[in-house]
C-alpha cells in the first residue's frame, strides 16, 4: 500500500493544488517511484489511498500497470492507520509493505523492500520499520523517532532522550496489528506503540540513501543532489 491521502501542508505552496505524492523528482512523481519499487520487489497488486486532490491522484493512476493499482477514495481523512485499516480487505492475510507517499530513497546493495521482506519474522514481529540514522539526515529531525536495542527491538525516547533513528516511512506490517483497531481515523503510531509494549516492534537500518522531503527546499535539495551524480 502507498499512503497518498495526506494534506501535505508543510510542502505548500507546491501542494496547494495537487497531492504531495504527485510532486516530481527525477522525472517521475513520488507516487510512481513508490509503485515502481513495489513492483520491482515482487508486488503485483497495490492500494493507493486518496483524499486531498483525490481526482488528480485518480487521473495520475489511470492505466497504471504494473502493479495493478486500486484507488481507495477517502471522503474523510483517515490518517495513516485508518487508511490502512480500511484497505485490509484488499491487502491479504500475509504481512505487506506500506510506503508513505512522500518517501524517496536509493537502495543499498540489496533493495530496501527486499531486505524488509527477508527480515520480517511473523513469530516475533507485528511491524518492521525501515530506519535511518539521524546523523545521515541533512534536515531537521528534532529528537529523532526511535531507540533500538541489539536485537532490533524499538522503543520511543523518553522526554530527556535523543533518539538515533528516524522512521523512513517504509515498513512491513502484519495485518492483524491494524485489524485490532476499530475502523475510523487513527494514526499508525497507535499500532507501533501497542507493538512496542508487546515487544513486537522491530527496526531495520537502511543501508542506502534516504531523502527527508517535508518542505519545498527539501525537494529542491534532493533534486540537486540527484542531478549532481555524486550519490
Amino acid at each position: 500500500m502507498v499512503l497518498a491521502a495526506g494534506l501535505g501542508q508543510r510542502m505548500r505552496p507546491l501542494t496547494a493544488h495537487t497531492a504531495k505524492p504527485l510532486l516530481m523528482l527525477r522525472g517521475r512523481s513520488l507516487l510512481d517511484h513508490a509503485l515502481d519499487r513495489l513492483f520491482e520487489s515482487g508486488v503485483h497488486d497495490a492500494v493507493v489511498n486518496a483524499h486531498w486532490q483525490a481526482a488528480r491522484v485518480v487521473a495520475a493512476m489511470a492505466g497504471r500497470d504494473p502493479p495493478r493499482t486500486r484507488i481507495q477514495l477517502e471522503a474523510e481523512l483517515l490518517e495513516t492507520g485508518g487508511g490502512v485499516r480500511q484497505a485490509l480487505p484488499w491487502l491479504g492475510a500475509d504481512p505487506f509493505p506500506v510506503i508513505n507517499g512522500d518517501a524517496f530513497w536509493l537502495d543499498g546493495p540489496t533493495p530496501a523492500l527486499t531486505r524488509l521482506r527477508r527480515h520480517f519474522d511473523p513469530a516475533r514481529m507485528d511491524a518492521l520499520l525501515l530506519l535511518v540514522r539521524t546523523t545521515q539526515v541533512e534536515n531537521e529531525v528534532g529528537r529523532g523517532d526511535f531507540l533500538m536495542d541489539g536485537l532490533g527491538l524499538l522503543a520511543r525516547p523518553a522526554a530527556h532522550q535523543l533518539a538515533p533513528y528516524v522512521f523512513s516511512g517504509i515498513q512491513m506490517l502484519d495485518p492483524a496489528l491494524v485489524a485490532a483497531e476499530a475502523p475510523g481515523r487513527f494514526s499508525l503510531n497507535r499500532c507501533y506503540d501497542r507493538a512496542a509494549a508487546a515487544g513486537r516492534l522491530h527496526g531495520l537500518v537502511h543501508d542506502g540513501v534516504w531523502f527527508h522531503l517535508s518542505t519545498p527546499p527539501d525537494l529542491a535539495r534532493a533534486g540537486q543532489r540527484l542531478a549532481s551524480g555524486l550519490l
